[in-house]
């Protein structure tokens, strides 16, 4: 029979708690977004996600500290979805990959999520730094990749302002379709991202970027 101490040596440092489980986690973001939609932010409560989910809710107390924080994680998840896709050129790729964006942002969900979270970071700095971290800046490196690419296909070249584009892209359809409440449909994309590309084109022609 092992001893506690040489079990202890054996397998190595013990860590508290419980380990994470995935299919939970899952379970939970999933549950999260879905009561959103049907529900709202205002309605939306951990007992009732965690009843969902079907977990305790001291499984959701230990790893989210509250409401804003579970909501974080689940639009985080949902985004993270998101890739550049390659369609052979700049246009037909930029088209593809906010095609995604456009679709996500049209989900019930989404919008409750994104409108709410933004009252609320503007009253805690702390929460808008996740959502920054979280949702937002993975989302500018998919404008870093696209670029890249372009560069690699030859149909661009040297640096330009990612910051700038990813804010014209974001700004635009964030604006158009939470603010405004208005679908973005396949001519507004094209015609949008036509825009975008030849403004960019303009403006690396005559020095501005």
């Amino acid at each position: 029979m092992v001893s506690e101490s040489e079990d202890s040596r054996q397998t190595g440092p013990r860590t508290r708690g419980r380990p994470r489980n995935a299919d939970a986690d899952a379970a939970i973001l999933s549950a999260t977004r879905d009561l959103l939609a049907e529900r709202g932010w205002p309605d939306l409560t951990i007992a009732e996600v965690a009843a969902r989910a079907g977990v305790a809710k001291t499984t959701l107390y230990r790893r989210w500290p509250g409401k804003a924080d579970l909501v974080v994680d689940a639009m985080a998840e949902l985004f993270s979805h998101l890739e550049v896709l390659d369609r052979g050129s700049m246009l037909q790729d930029a088209l593809a990959t906010v095609g995604q964006y456009v679709e996500l942002l049209q989900l019930p969900e989404t919008q409750a999520a994104l409108l709410a979270l933004s009252a609320e970071a503007d009253r805690d700095a702390s929460l808008r730094a996740k959502v920054i971290d979280k949702v937002i800046d993975p989302q500018r490196h998919l404008v870093y990749e696209a670029w890249e690419r372009a560069c690699a296909r030859g149909e661009v070249e040297g640096e330009t302002d990612i910051d700038l584009i990813f804010d014209m892209i974001c700004g635009t359809l964030v604006h158009r379709i939470l603010i405004k409440g208005q679908p973005v449909d396949q001519e507004y994309l094209t015609r949008f991202v036509s825009v975008v590309l030849a403004g960019l084109a303009q403006l690396r022609l005559t020095g501005g970027i």
